[in-house]
């Protein structure tokens, strides 16, 4: 039985900062930690341990709800263990793994039981798991929510893997009623294919620009309307994921004011990167949907700052160097994914600055908001008593240019490298043990797995 805070822990400490974020805002504060729990948050003195982080940001750990760490059966690209330390650099002490692109991919309770078995003695932060649905996922989608998926994703186009396809309205119309009984989100890769000029599709393929007008706006507008009327009708929540086409705005604006279960993500590359910078052949920039215009990306910035944009995360989407086709420089066959685990924080922090944001508004929409859709905000994404003690400690005025040696995720590929970046992890705590401590790691590691209760 946990103690009352005040009854003489053993083993309790406490953080404290002049920069503690607490319930939105920043305020000079301890944070004290006793069994791996927020004990309390003072102002004054603390009858334990302290270690004082001086004028270093203090927050909750982030939760990125979006990440592709692809093990078991293609571990090669991405793996439990080096996902998972990448995280922890960068002050993440959650991630939701999507379904693919392991094998098998994760549209089975059975699936998801191989997951769990590769994933438990290697991870350095907590992990949830997102299902899949594919064709005929009818069959399977209760025996994943009771085996505790946190929500299931789907594609509207080629995922990429010919073991995820996409799916129908058909296909949905069946399957978000059981997701909506379950009291889960369906996640949706919102892009339909709907053809393209013929004039598009001849060009040089090291071009960007061929590669962006194959993948327009039109083509994820379309697709957001379908799933706004899917919605509507099945009152399935639905959360669209790594939204980059800045004219759906208005229309997940008006699907949210009609009292519709409709959310949206985007992702730092589609908020920091623009198609205007990417070099000839560069593919390292290449993802899916494709990285728009600087105007565009003014856009996103407004619907985040309006509240239209839910939240952040990484849409982390690692492979072996060779997909990326380096030698080629192919943007139309090289593969189409980001990695940037570890760099949401400092990528993001950036760029917010500039506009006048606090590291309150990153852990609104890094942290607390994230949280909440994957249903874990009764104990992650904030920091308050009775809460996992999740924390990263972050220095907001720190700068370094990003070297392919600074990266901890599997392979070091990244259209950040040689860029400057402001804001520097500094600490990472998990359940109140620190786990990561400039640029160094914990002795071994002790994530868990976040397994959705089920009544």
């Amino acid at each position: 039985m946990a103690r009352r805070w005040g009854e003489s822990p053993l083993n309790a400490f406490a953080l404290r900062s002049s920069r503690v974020i607490v319930d939105g805002s920043e305020r000079k504060a301890a944070v004290v930690i006793d069994e791996g729990r927020i004990a309390a948050i003072v102002e004054g003195p603390v009858q334990v341990p302290v270690e004082d982080l001086g004028d270093l940001v203090l927050m909750s750990g982030l939760v990125d709800c979006h990440v592709h760490i692809n093990e078991p059966g293609r571990t090669e690209w991405e793996g439990f263990e080096t996902a998972t330390r990448a995280a922890a650099a960068g002050g993440i002490t959650s991630v939701i793994d999507m379904p693919l692109n392991c094998t098998p991919v994760t549209t089975t309770a059975d699936a998801l039981q191989q997951k769990l078995i590769a994933c438990a003695p290697r991870i350095w932060v907590d992990v949830g798991f997102w299902g899949g649905v594919v064709p005929g996922s009818e069959a399977h989608l209760e025996e994943l929510a009771s085996a505790g998926i946190r929500g299931a994703k789907c594609f509207l186009i080629h995922s990429g893997i010919d073991d995820f396809p996409e799916v129908s309205r058909d296909d949905l119309r069946a399957c978000m009623p059981i997701l909506r009984d379950a009291n889960l989100p369906l996640l949706v890769h919102a892009e339909l294919d709907l053809g393209q000029d013929p004039a598009d599709a001849y060009g040089d393929a090291q071009d960007y620009s061929r590669f962006l007008r194959s993948r327009p706006r039109s083509w994820e507008d379309s697709a957001i309307a379908m799933m706004i009327e899917l919605c509507r009708e099945t009152r399935c929540a639905v959360h669209i994921v790594h939204l980059s086409s800045a004219s759906a705005l208005p229309m997940i604006a008006a699907a949210r004011a009609e009292g519709l279960p409709l959310t949206a993500e985007t992702c730092p590359h589609y908020l920091c990167l623009s198609a205007e910078e990417v070099s000839y052949g560069d593919t390292s920039f290449k993802c899916c949907p494709p990285i728009r215009e600087a105007a565009n990306q003014e856009g996103l910035w407004r619907g985040l700052e309006e509240g239209v944009i839910d939240f952040i995360v990484s849409d982390h989407s690692p492979c072996t160097p060779h997909l990326k086709l380096p030698e080629r420089g192919d943007f139309m066959e090289a593969w189409g994914g980001i990695a940037s685990l570890q760099l949401g924080l400092s990528s993001i922090w950036t760029k917010a600055r500039e506009r006048g944001w606090q590291p309150a508004d990153l852990q609104r929409l890094m942290s607390a908001a994230p949280a909440r859709l994957a249903g874990l905000d009764h104990k992650k994404g904030a920091l308050r008593v009775g809460h996992d003690a999740d924390l990263v400690a972050w220095d907001p005025n720190a700068r370094r240019c990003l070297q392919a040696s600074d990266l901890h995720h599997k392979h070091k590929i990244s259209p950040y490298i040689g860029k400057q970046l402001d804001g520097v992890v500094l600490a990472t705590w998990l359940r109140g043990e620190r786990v990561f401590n400039e640029e160094s790691f914990g002795t071994s590691p002790t994530g868990q797995a976040l397994m959705k209760e089920t009544s």
